[in-house]
């Protein structure tokens, strides 16, 4: 999906839905928007949907859905095209969109007795009215496959004094959230003509050395070309040249290039593969070609060389950089490249966490949470990223690369820097989540260390659900954070706010809704209240005369106090508690396999007797309807069913057997 062109990703998104519509024997538009809902609840934009067409005088809808605590009513439409490049959605025709949504909500009471109750519009609309009825919030959905000729949604507006927002997801928003974030194929290396080297076996073991000098001009045209990705196995990203490093290169390279080779130490540099041309006693003489090249060390070297060359443009034809290159099996590489860059490293003091860069989880983590956008939360449809450093100094390299202002201030609207969170803050969110408070208390390193630890011992799925979570704590801990700076802490503030949001994620047993936080990107009013009410207690422990809250906060004795304060957690608060704490799995591939035997265990027939079941007796809701109906397809199909379809469809056949259905009636 991520080599795809924006054209090349629009026909087949077509051939797409036009081929699962065939299979479902279903109409295309639906089919589109059940691909949509599918996309952005794997996501986190969405949640209980439900897809059901209905048009009218005036009104058009494809769908509708809700967050699990029933206060955002979502609804949907869509606009299908065969030819989506050939054609743009104006301005005019979204607003009709919206007004057509809009228009349902207020004819859904008059729309329902016109048809049956196991009609799907009677049960949109039945469903709607009950949504409806709690919810303080609507979003209103317009999903396209072709581009719009729109620069913004329309403004905010009201519904019987809801506030009602607009979204729209037409091509490009669809590509980029599919494609953005997403890994990419090994950076390819061709030398013409090659460099010479002198190459050497390492020992017994499969890893061999080779010595080259690469031209400077080579280095920076190939940073040039892949930026960070030549560096996503370094400790750290390039820190800019403001550092004494970085600034005696930036000097030497302007006022004396033929000296470079003598005072700079290089690059040193892995790679998968390497093609050599070797002389007639089968010696390694120069490297023709390297496959998966990554610098682990000289990062600062090769960014200063291409800031050089295209910011002072300087020429620098005649700089030559010596390279330390070691072959490494793809299965060794995490192992191998932390040791080399902890030894080769005699530049800026690296630390735990820098190095710890390389371990898989924060790659893994870097690599899902890139492909992440937060949901608009503005009614302005501005998407906005997390940006996850995992490498010290990412996020101003990338910024970097935005040369123009104009780029910049787009680069900096979707990545705002006020989202940007480090290895330290990721440690600390999940440790005070999980009732660590002090340990995050004994700083920023040593916490950290026990974050390493315990993901080691117990390392979680890294997926969408886990990257969302971990910023929802995050935005959590920011919202307790904010009510401690209101009542003083002063200076204490920082333990203070750790100790008070680990006391609440133990008082609400780790049952807040991360994933309503997420789609929300705020926390409710009902939870800044009870941080507001509990703020206070603790600061009364963690702050006691004769005593360095600093200090105190690292003993585990304070944690045990704190959890002792007498706090009845309000109402309010309680009532919008999920009913279990929140899931954060570890590997469940054996779980998920023994679950898909099961369902397959299920005869088809069974799966269509239920369905017809539900739809007569209206045993079930719509949408469980449209479950076992969607399981019934992909098994006669022998199509995928997703592990999410498949917890989804055992539940629903849990609850079809609860409500009177028999298998026997198959």
């Amino acid at each position: 999906m991520a080599e795809l062109s924006l054209a090349d990703y629009a026909r087949t998104l077509v051939n797409e839905i036009q081929t699962r519509a065939e299979a479902e024997d279903g109409s295309i538009p639906k089919t589109f928007t059940r691909r949509v809902l599918e996309m952005l609840e794997e996501g986190g934009f969405v949640s209980n949907t439900t897809v059901a067409y209905h048009e009218g005088r005036g009104v058009m809808i494809f769908g509708f859905g809700y967050s699990d605590d029933r206060t955002v009513l979502d609804l949907y439409t869509a606009d299908f095209n065969l030819t989506p490049t050939a054609t743009r959605l104006t301005k005019a025709g979204m607003e009709r969109q919206f007004r057509r949504l809009h228009a349902f909500l207020r004819k859904t009471s008059s729309i329902q007795p016109n048809f049956d109750p196991t009609d799907e519009v009677f049960q949109l609309c039945e469903g709607v009215e009950k949504v409806l009825a709690d919810a303080t919030k609507i979003r209103l959905f317009v999903f396209a496959n072709y581009e719009s000729a729109a620069r913004s949604t329309p403004e905010p507006e009201e519904f019987d004094g809801l506030p009602v927002e607009h979204h729209l997801w037409d091509l490009g928003r669809l590509y980029r959230h599919e494609t953005s974030g997403t890994g990419g194929e090994p950076i390819v290396v061709d030398f013409d003509p090659p460099l010479p080297c002198l190459s050497m076996q390492s020992g017994n073991s499969d890893l061999s050395v080779t010595l080259a000098v690469v031209p400077g001009q080579h280095l920076a045209e190939l940073y040039e070309e892949h930026r960070t990705r030549l560096l996503e196995l370094n400790v750290r990203a390039y820190l800019q040249a403001r550092g004494k490093v970085n600034g005696g290169i930036r000097r030497t390279l302007r006022e004396e290039p033929e000296l470079f080779l003598a005072y700079n130490n290089g690059i040193t540099a892995t790679a998968l593969e390497a093609e050599f041309v070797e002389d007639a006693d089968g010696n390694r003489v120069a490297i023709r070609k390297l496959t998966g090249l990554q610098i682990v060390n000289g990062g600062q070297t090769t960014a200063t060389l291409h800031h050089v060359l295209k910011r002072d443009r300087t020429d620098l034809t005649g700089v030559s950089v010596q390279m330390k290159l070691t072959l490494v099996n793809e299965s060794d590489l995490m192992n191998i490249v932390p040791r080399i860059s902890e030894y080769s490293n005699t530049q800026n003091k690296v630390t735990l966490v820098d190095f710890s860069s390389n371990d898989k989880f924060h790659v893994d983590f870097e690599r899902v949470s890139r492909s992440l956008w937060a949901p608009s939360t503005d009614g302005t449809g501005q998407d906005i990223r997390w940006w996850y450093e995992r490498a010290r100094g990412s996020y101003a390299v990338e910024e970097a690369k935005h040369i123009s202002p104009a780029a910049r201030r787009k680069f900096r609207a979707a990545n705002p820097p006020s989202r940007r969170f480090t290895k330290a803050d990721l440690a600390k969110y999940v440790n005070v989540w999980d009732g660590l408070p002090h340990q995050v208390a004994r700083g920023a390193q040593k916490n950290f260390a026990e974050f390493q630890m315990r993901v080691k011992r117990t390392p979680p799925v890294i997926d969408a659900d886990y990257c969302r979570r971990v910023v929802a704590m995050g935005i959590l801990f920011k919202a307790v954070d904010q009510v401690v700076k209101h009542h003083g802490a002063g200076s204490q503030k920082a333990v203070v706010t750790t100790y008070t949001a680990a006391r609440l994620c133990e008082a609400t047993g780790q049952r807040i809704d991360l994933d309503r936080i997420w789609r929300e990107q705020e926390v409710s009013d009902a939870l800044v209240q009870a941080v507001d009410d509990l703020c206070p207690r603790v600061m009364d422990v963690v702050i006691q005369e004769g005593k360095l809250a600093t200090e105190w906060g690292k003993n585990p004795k304070c944690w045990e106090d704190v959890k002792a304060i007498d706090w009845q957690m309000p109402d309010e608060l309680a009532a919008e508690l999920l009913r279990r704490p929140v899931d954060i799995p570890v590997d469940t591939r054996e779980e998920e396999e023994a679950r898909l035997n099961r369902l397959k265990e299920i005869p088809l027939v069974e799966w269509e007797a239920l369905s017809e079941w539900a739809r007569e007796t209206r045993g079930l809701e719509l949408r469980d309807q449209q479950v076992a109906t969607m399981v019934a397809t992909k098994l006669a199909t022998d199509s995928e069913i997703t592990p999410a379809q498949v917890r989804q469809a055992l539940e629903v056949h849990d609850r079809a057997l609860e409500a009177g259905f028999s298998p026997y009636m198959a």
